[in-house]
């Protein structure tokens, strides 16, 4: 598995990416789609809520696609730039007193291998909807993410070489150009790289309709 970087061809897909915006990602989350395929499945399960692990089944699934996220990284990852680079996780929907804090993007970081710099240098200050869960209308802005990230002072030193901003699912890219915003302003001139499990892609209205009286 190696992987794709997003380019002129399918920006537009995820229209808060600025052109000069480097971002790659592995896999393709087809949008609506439940658990349909192997990567539907395995970031389903990555999404199950902390607060649900007593009430539902399946929770052992979550980790194993923690796991399997972290060995495809390893596995596609330049090893030099990883050497040197500091992976810096978006913070989940939830601030760390909400139930529903998960910091499974951390923990897929950290799991790449030992030794690797990831520090969760921007932390969330309330919580909010999730993405995934939220309505159109409901997503939060580029810019009211901005308002509601915080820099972890303490995390700053030392000052990282290269940057890689690490989430799970690239949808619209309004967290990517939030925490680019953030730690650009904090770091200016360190080279960031987004890093996605998977870009969403949105089905074919027209897949398995007849055309051919109309084309």
């Amino acid at each position: 598995m190696s992987f794709t970087q997003v380019d002129e061809l399918i920006r537009h897909d995820h229209n808060a990416l600025h052109a000069e915006d480097v971002c790659i990602f592995l896999r393709e989350y087809k949008a609506g789609a439940g658990y349909e395929g192997e990567t539907n499945s395995l970031i389903v399960n990555l999404k199950k809520k902390p607060s649900e692990r007593q009430t539902k089944g399946g929770w052992h699934y979550k980790g194993r696609a923690i796991k399997q996220f972290s060995k495809e990284l390893a596995t596609s990852l330049n090893p030099k730039w990883l050497d040197e680079a500091t992976l810096v996780p978006i913070p989940g929907s939830k601030a760390p007193d909400h139930p529903d804090y998960d910091d499974r993007m951390e923990q897929i970081c950290k799991g790449i291998r030992d030794g690797l710099d990831v520090r969760s240098i921007v932390k969330q200050t309330a919580s909010m909807d999730a993405s995934h869960t939220a309505g159109d209308g409901n997503r939060a802005s580029v810019e009211e993410l901005i308002e509601n990230y915080q820099i972890d002072e303490n995390l700053t030193e030392p000052t990282p070489v290269n940057i890689g901003i690490f989430d799970d699912v690239l949808t619209v890219g309004r967290h990517y150009r939030a925490m680019h915003t953030v730690l650009s302003e904090r770091f200016p001139g360190v080279p960031i790289t987004g890093i996605f499990v998977a870009r969403t892609i949105h089905p074919n209205p027209f897949e398995g309709i007849d055309l051919s009286g109309v084309l």
